[in-house]
């Protein structure tokens, strides 16, 4: 493992993962992989049930990761990995509240027979990702936000409590904050590396989740 990201999902943790992997970094971990290998679903929900977890076997392959689920786990990752770079990423926190209301939040209490063609899809084929609400639920808006994410109020003042114990629990000389809007200069930087000629990726907007929901080709799904 190389970089563990520990900022909380929707401050351009997609566009961090792509990033990362045209770095070098890859693969990367992010949410988007339980919907790629649903079969490891279950092995999350274990980990969020408290059970002992096998790192080195649950992230096999992976040499970084953003975004739920793993970000849940932040503290037991930086010790597992203590080699690894630990990368904040952050956002305007009223943005970013907005954000995750309008998305997956929004998706929360989704039916799957009235979900998305995309998802509906996707349920349909793999059961197992039926699990993954469940995953969602007891990482993020229970064991995350107390099941208070509605209170905007209370949800914000959670997002810069995470970020102010990443700062004053991560070594200076080990921790990068990075906002994607900053491009590749201060990644790069951070990471040691040169930066590369293609533009940085910006993914994953609100209106293209959404669009990937609704699209059957948009969810890549293992066979």
């Amino acid at each position: 493992m190389r970089v563990i990201g520990v900022g909380f999902g929707r401050t351009g943790t997609r566009s961090t993962k792509e990033a990362l992997e045209l770095l070098g970094f890859g693969p990367c971990h992010h949410m988007a992989e339980l919907f790629e290998h649903p079969r490891t679903i279950d092995d999350w929900l274990q980990a969020a049930r408290g059970e002992p977890v096998d790192w080195s076997r649950l992230l096999d392959g992976y040499h970084s990761t953003v975004d739920w689920p793993s970000v849940y786990f932040w503290r037991e990752l930086i010790e597992v990995y203590p080699e690894a770079r630990v990368l904040l990423t952050v956002r305007d926190p009223e943005r970013w509240y907005d954000s995750v209301r309008s998305t997956i939040y929004r998706s929360r209490t989704m039916d799957p027979e009235s979900a998305p063609p995309g998802l509906r899809q996707a349920f349909e084929a793999h059961p197992e990702l039926l699990d993954q609400p469940k995953l969602t639920e007891a990482l993020i808006w229970q064991g995350t936000f107390g099941g208070r994410f509605d209170d905007r109020e209370h949800a914000l003042k959670v997002y810069a409590d995470h970020v102010a114990e990443v700062r004053a629990t991560v070594p200076a000389e080990r921790l990068g904050e990075f906002d994607v809007v900053q491009g590749w200069e201060p990644l790069c930087g951070f990471l040691g590396v040169d930066v590369p000629a293609e533009p940085f990726p910006l993914l994953n907007t609100t209106a293209s989740f959404r669009e990937r929901l609704a699209d059957p080709a948009g969810l890549r799904v293992e066979p």
